[in-house]
């Protein structure tokens, strides 16, 4: 569910209409909705606090890396959620939207040293650690500082799952991770040093996932590990299961809800005693934004084919051109006519820039204002400046209010965060 709607006629965010949003701040714009990310977050904490004890208190932590704007992440920040974190600066983001170190959890497969020793002072929940040679780097550097921060071994259970290859994440060829086999000798290394402090295992398999047997194979495989591991007298006190619900993109029905998915993993993981963590990214912030963009110009051809030209590329959108993804497009205020079928195209000088063929919509006409739906995960942060076009403005709606959250830069600041050397002065 989200919080963009038509209100005579026209689409609006929560009480904004976008036409006033777009005269206001121009497009391409992203747009969020206060109401759609704290109803989602919302959803999936009740759920949770209706399955203890099972999953104990257990911790949201927001997949930084999906939207890390600022005001995004104090609106969940504010609600009580946590923060998982890949680098120095996604951690410094969560900090500065006034989430509390210990609720951040900091992951990523190549941590330098100095973004170790950034997460041991700032005082993270847990370090997730995804190699022998990473644990022996943040023992090295937690030592300098005399200091054992907690960590979590993160397990690749070679079970990959995702709406695409290149958002799978738990498969035996992917990057992520410690094999199964060695986990339970690195939590072992771990346990042994003054440096350290376990305090459980790791999981993330993928990313827009639609069905709920992937995810409950890789939590039964954490929970077999959790009982060799005590059985091994170790401590294990904490469970990370990662993210990477599907969301409804194409409008589908059929996909587990919330509430069986939580179902699931608390029947998992009874009898535990366990601390769970969750880190959705996609699940609260993908239905709460959209991308606003203007129609340029329609070229239609001789063989019949229209390209539908949008201001908006894939500079600024890019997961159609990465992962063949899919956004609905819905016109602001619709057109009566027959739907034709258009090409979605943007800008940029590339072939890659392109959001849809054969897509049929309402008919459309030059300076129309249309809008990607589900674009609130995985837009704005994957966005950029190529052709030398100014990084999208985001803005973030509560009830008839908005603001500018980060606003579109000019060519003249572009330009100014270049320096000439001395000998082309």
């Amino acid at each position: 569910m989200h919080h963009f709607d038509r209100i005579d006629g026209a689409l609006h965010a929560e009480g904004v209409p976008l036409e006033a949003l777009a005269q206001a701040v121009g497009t391409p714009a992203y747009v969020y909705s206060t109401a759609t990310l704290t109803r989602h977050y919302r959803l999936l904490r009740e759920s949770l606090d209706s399955r203890r004890p099972a999953l104990g208190e257990a911790l949201i932590a927001f997949a930084v890396k999906a939207n890390s704007n600022v005001a995004v992440l104090q609106t969940l920040a504010r609600l009580g959620c946590g923060a998982d974190t890949v680098s120095e600066g996604e951690i410094r983001r969560a900090l500065a939207a006034g989430v509390p170190g210990e609720r951040i959890i900091f992951s990523g497969v190549g941590k330098t040293d100095a973004e170790l020793a950034f997460a041991i002072e700032t005082g993270v929940r847990q370090i997730n650690v995804e190699s022998a040679v990473e644990l022996d780097r943040l023992i090295a550097v937690a030592a300098a500082k005399g200091t054992a921060p907690s960590v979590a071994i993160r397990v690749n259970p070679a079970i990959g799952a995702g709406g695409h290859a290149r958002i799978t994440t738990g498969g035996a060829t992917d990057k992520f991770g410690v094999p199964m086999d060695q986990a339970l000798d690195l939590y072992a290394r771990a346990s042994a040093s003054l440096h350290v402090e376990p305090v459980g295992l790791a999981c993330h398999i993928g990313s827009q996932i639609t069905t709920l047997a992937p995810l409950e194979a890789a939590f039964r495989a954490l929970r077999e590990m959790t009982l060799t591991l005590r059985a091994q007298g170790f401590s294990v006190t904490r469970l990370d299961l990662g993210g990477g619900l599907g969301v409804p993109y194409h409008g589908q029905t059929d996909l587990p809800s919330i509430e069986d998915y939580v179902a699931m993993t608390a029947a998992v993981l009874e009898g535990l005693e366990i601390e769970a963590a969750f880190e959705p990214g996609r699940l609260l912030a993908a239905n709460a934004g959209v991308l606003l963009s203007r129609v340029i110009q329609i070229n239609a051809r001789e063989d019949g084919r229209r390209f539908l030209v949008l201001d908006a590329g894939m500079n600024d959108l890019m997961r159609p051109a990465l992962y063949d993804a899919f956004h609905d497009l819905v016109p602001v205020r619709a057109r009566e006519g027959q739907p034709r079928l258009y090409d979605l195209v943007g800008p940029i000088c590339e072939s890659t820039d392109i959001f849809a063929r054969d897509r049929s919509l309402p008919p459309l006409e030059a300076e129309d204002l249309v809008a990607f739906m589900g674009a609130g995960a995985y837009g704005a942060v994957l966005s950029s400046e190529y052709n030398s076009r100014p990084l999208v403005p985001e803005v973030l709606v509560n009830g008839d209010r908005w603001a500018v959250v980060r606003a579109r830069p000019s060519y003249e600041a572009m330009l100014a965060a270049e320096a000439r050397p001395d000998w082309l002065r």
